[in-house]
């Protein structure tokens, strides 16, 4: 060999397996890290659906309470069930059965002890009634329900979660 072809001859390149083993890690890394926010993301939705399912069983109790009362009087039934201050709505929301909660430590399957942040964001109930359309027939009370509730995992910026049930009573 000449020393011109000497100089010219290039050696193989080394090291380029090493360039390909890190850019495979880094491509695997960038896929881990994905699955994990993809889990943390299903994590919380999942606990999301658990909230809004309490939300609306609690909603539903309200709503089955108000049918199944013996108030015929439509004045009655609002007194009794509005918020904050009827006495129904206070067992339902933090009273209990038993009357044994407080406003600061509700009683177990009420609405302040089942939902997080609920105390901080009380149900609201509003009842109005809505007159009879012909006269002869009986006013209908309209009770719009207002669920909110406050995830542990929101951030104070979040905004709070709603469920809002709306329901005609009476006829």
């Amino acid at each position: 060999m000449s020393p011109l072809s000497q100089r010219l001859h290039y050696k193989p390149q080394s090291g380029g397996l090493l360039i390909e083993g890190l850019v495979a890690m880094m491509i695997f890394s960038v896929g881990i890290v994905g699955l994990i926010n993809l889990q943390t993301f299903a994590n919380k939705a999942a606990a999301e659906a658990v909230y809004r399912s309490e939300a609306t069983m609690l909603a539903n109790d309200l709503i089955s309470r108000m049918w199944a009362s013996d108030r015929v009087n439509t004045t009655a039934l609002q007194t009794a069930f509005q918020s904050p201050n009827g006495p129904s709505y206070q067992n339902w929301a933090w009273r209990g059965s038993v009357n044994s909660g407080t406003a600061i430590a509700p009683a177990a399957g009420t609405v302040y002890a089942t939902l997080p942040g609920a105390s901080a964001n009380p149900p609201g109930v509003v009842i109005d009634i809505i007159p009879p359309v012909n006269p002869a027939g009986n006013s209908i009370l309209r009770v719009t329900l207002t669920m909110r509730w406050k995830s542990p995992s929101d951030k104070d910026t979040d905004p709070v979660n709603n469920y809002v049930a709306v329901a005609h009573i009476g006829g």
